[in-house]
């Protein structure tokens, strides 16, 4: 008699671009035939890249389900109303495939699965709940709520974090210690991205136009090397402050202004560096996905992105210091040889943070007692 599949569902903010969305669909990929992935969005995502990310899902065999309540971008009571309404549908999911495994990726997703579990805590007898930390600091401006929901996974021992930073910062708030399974990426085919700049040093930012992702540091960076002929910086990426990326840097010689774009991992070998000045991160999918590819980062050496890179790092910069920026830029980057630098990254990235790594790791979580 053939033995069943775990049937195991990832809970996502939305189909969209993101870290913790590609480490869902990272695991769901897996060939393991033991196991079969579902992936479901807490918001109805209506993005460029919706179609693209579903059709990925397609590709793979990856079957999915779709949110009820719309997305409106940067808006948080639409993804607090989401995650409190999540059982009201879910519950029909439910009853229809009996998941084994449910697991949660960041904290709207988390509220959502606390939720369920609250109104419906009989299903909790014949479901395993895994979930993701994804990042260093959880619950801003909802703290009272984030801690019923920590004490729900603490109590069920759901808890994995995906850095040492992750890890310890949980612990230093919530006093429980979770293991640690690390992100893991996949090598991306490249091909060629159509905006490079011929005889300069394309410098490279991608991710969202958030305050945890430096853009006042950003921002000072490129400003000050706005008349230097040797650099050309590419600034991807939309969030709450694309307005104020636009006033500063919109009208600079050397800067481009896109927004997300879909399947980035295959043009970073087109860049020569990338620009990373984070206040924190959880564990940086962008970092990783640029050293598997062979492009050195820049980056600033907070919890969750430091762990990405080798300890030795030279273009690592404590405090998201300006001064140490120019110092990388003129004493390194337009001097050192990047290839040397692009090759000690992917060995450092293909030795620890690989896909296949982190899948078989979940796999075992999901069928651990």
């Amino acid at each position: 008699m053939q033995n069943k599949k775990k049937r195991v569902f990832h809970i996502v903010s939305h189909f969209d671009v993101g870290g913790a969305e590609r480490v869902a669909v990272n695991i769901a990929k897996s060939q393991t035939s033991d196991f079969e992935y579902h992936v479901v969005e807490l918001i109805r995502a209506h993005s460029a890249f919706t179609k693209v990310f579903i059709k990925e899902l397609e590709d793979a065999g990856i079957k999915y389900h779709l949110g009820f309540v719309p997305e409106l971008h940067f808006h948080y009571l639409f993804e607090r109303l989401a995650a409190v309404t999540f059982p009201l549908w879910f519950i029909f999911l439910f009853l229809k495939y009996r998941p084994d495994v449910i697991h949660s990726h960041t904290e709207m997703p988390d509220l959502a699965v606390y939720s369920f579990f609250k109104i419906f805590p009989t299903l909790l007898l014949h479901c395993k709940v895994v979930r993701t930390i994804h990042n260093t600091q959880l619950w801003t401006g909802l703290k009272k709520t984030g801690m019923k929901v920590e004490k729900f996974f603490i109590r069920n021992n759901s808890n994995i974090a995906i850095s040492v930073a992750v890890r310890d910062n949980y612990a230093a708030e919530y006093h429980r210690t979770a293991p640690i399974i690390y992100n893991g990426v996949a090598h991306s085919p490249q091909k060629p991205f159509d905006g490079i700049v011929e005889g300069k040093k394309n410098i490279l930012f991608a991710g969202r136009l958030e305050p945890q992702k430096g853009i006042d540091v950003l921002v000072e960076i490129i400003s000050r090397l706005s008349g230097d002929g040797r650099f050309f910086f590419h600034v991807v990426g939309d969030g709450s402050m694309h307005a104020f990326v636009q006033s500063k840097l919109g009208g600079l010689p050397n800067v481009s202004l896109r927004g997300p774009i879909h399947g980035l991992p295959a043009y970073l070998s087109s860049f020569d560096y990338l620009l990373m000045p984070s206040v924190f991160e959880g564990l940086s999918i962008m970092s990783l996905e640029a050293s598997m590819e062979g492009l050195p980062v820049i980056a600033n050496s907070c919890p969750g992105l430091r762990d990405t890179l080798p300890d030795d790092w030279p273009l690592k910069v404590n405090g998201n210091s300006i001064d140490a920026y120019m110092h990388i830029f003129n004493e390194i980057v337009a001097k050192e040889d990047k290839d040397k630098l692009g090759r000690m990254a992917h060995d450092f990235a293909a030795a620890k943070f690989g896909v296949r790594q982190m899948q078989t790791s979940y796999e075992k979580a999901y069928c651990s007692k």
